[in-house]
């Protein structure tokens, strides 16, 4: 058994509460006894990251500006929901169509990943959508410009080595999904 034990929270406020932003304040004892009264955390939406497959072997990913590093940068379809109003499989079909104009008839779940669990609250939600077909045009927010991309599967790895694909939460998709249909094919 694990000795690990959890901080134990003395207090809780708000100190931002914003649209896009909103900031825990805690004051907690660790387990040795010790109070820290600022410790911070970012309460933010869980994301939803969809790995669409065309039947031709194509990966779709789109490309757009990301202010928080100012460059853009070529991901898979995602974007942030709230769980408590949608489910995780509707937000990926929801963000898949919107950003692309895409749909899969089905999504498979790859797996639930934390995105930084010592100052975040979200969750990650990695989905598989196979033999995905174009149905409308894209229907964006108003902060998105986004431009659609199909890089064959097999150009994929070389793509994320150079680092011309390099965000978290993409590549996890990438490498999980790709390891799941693999196995799939295999068995």
């Amino acid at each position: 058994m694990s000795k690990l034990q959890k901080w134990q929270i003395l207090t809780s406020k708000m100190v931002l509460n914003h649209r896009w932003c909103q900031v825990r304040q805690d004051e907690v004892k660790l387990p040795n006894g010790q109070v820290i009264d600022d410790f911070f955390v970012n309460i933010k939406p869980d994301i939803v990251v969809v790995l669409p497959i065309t039947a031709s072997r194509e990966i779709i990913f789109v490309r757009q500006y990301r202010h928080g590093v100012g460059d853009c940068f070529t991901e898979l379809p995602a974007g942030r929901f709230e769980p408590t109003a949608e489910s995780p499989e509707d937000a990926g079909m929801r963000e898949l169509q919107e950003e692309t104009g895409y749909i899969a008839e089905k999504l498979t779940k790859i797996a639930t990943l934390y995105d930084n669990p010592s100052k975040e609250t979200n969750k990650i939600h990695l989905f598989l959508a196979e033999n995905v077909i174009k149905v409308s045009e894209q229907n964006l927010d108003i902060t998105e410009e986004i431009e659609v991309i199909l890089i064959p599967i097999e150009s994929v790895l070389e793509k994320v080595t150079q680092g011309e694909i390099s965000v978290a939460g993409t590549i996890a998709a990438l490498f999980l999904g790709l390891q799941l249909i693999s196995n799939i094919k295999s068995a």
